[in-house]
């Protein structure tokens, strides 16, 4: 074995962390399934909502456990703050699985039961994003890996949304740039790794996620017509836009100061 290789590999997470984190993973996704099955009774929703909810969570899962295995969480306590963040990945999973069922492929103001409901699971899973962060303040128990799974959760959630306004008719396909801004950036990184290069800390990216978020959520509200929708998800859309290319002209310009760094 290479000797620099091995200096290069992370730690192994400690045998009580993995312990904890997979007594978590696993407890949220029998309570998903079994909240799964009883919104697909109650709603109406095909055989395969419950299914399309627990792949959802199941993908969400995996890159948890992946990350973890990666380092980033320097403690021996998987914490309170990771359990509502893996609540919050459940609850984007049950908003996920709305895809491609009835609720809300027609208008929300044609279905005002199942559309409060959408209404009232996303706000919660939207709330509790201002509990995992500071939990994990509180506790000392603030990482890397908890930030970034707060962070991917939040850029699930939003591409979820994204594609239920426009799967229920309240925004042209155009919609779907919300929830796929994040991933873009991404992959561009891939291509220009300048990209990929540290951001500050920014109040304007924490609230333009949650302006973002919330406008969705209106989107999908019984009461607010397809026009409207149309014309706060774009300006939402438009103020996101505007978010990304401040960071990426503040790391254009972080690579000009630094030349020698550049590829």
């Amino acid at each position: 074995m290479n000797p620099a290789a091995a200096t290069l590999a992370p730690p192994a997470p400690d045998p009580a962390l993995r312990q904890q984190a997979a007594r978590a993973l696993a407890g949220a996704g029998l309570a998903l399934l079994l909240a799964a099955g009883g919104l697909g009774l109650w709603g109406g929703l095909g055989l395969d909502y419950p299914l399309k909810a627990l792949l959802a969570y199941a993908l969400g899962a995996a890159l948890v456990w992946r990350g973890l295995a990666l380092g980033g969480h320097p403690h021996r306590r998987f914490g309170a703050a990771n359990r509502v963040t893996l609540g919050r990945l459940a609850g984007m999973a049950l908003v996920a699985a709305l895809l491609g069922e009835a609720v809300p492929a027609a208008p929300p103001s044609a279905l005002p039961v199942g559309g409060w409901a959408l209404i009232a699971l996303a706000t919660t899973v939207a709330l509790l994003d201002a509990l995992d962060g500071a939990l994990a303040r509180r506790q000392g128990l603030a990482s890397p890996f908890g930030a970034r799974f707060d962070m991917e959760t939040d850029a699930a959630f939003l591409l979820a949304l994204s594609a239920l306004v426009w799967q229920a008719g309240q925004a042209g396909p155009w919609v779907l740039a919300s929830g796929l801004m994040r991933y873009a950036f991404v992959a561009a990184a891939a291509c220009w790794p300048w990209l990929g290069g540290p951001l500050r800390p920014s109040v304007r990216r924490q609230a333009v996620c949650v302006a973002q978020i919330t406008a969705l959520i209106v989107c999908l509200g019984p009461s607010v017509p397809a026009p409207l929708a149309s014309a706060l998800a774009a300006a939402a859309l438009l103020l996101l836009a505007a978010s990304f290319g401040t960071d990426i002209v503040d790391l254009a310009r972080q690579r000009a100061a630094a030349p020698e760094t550049r590829a």
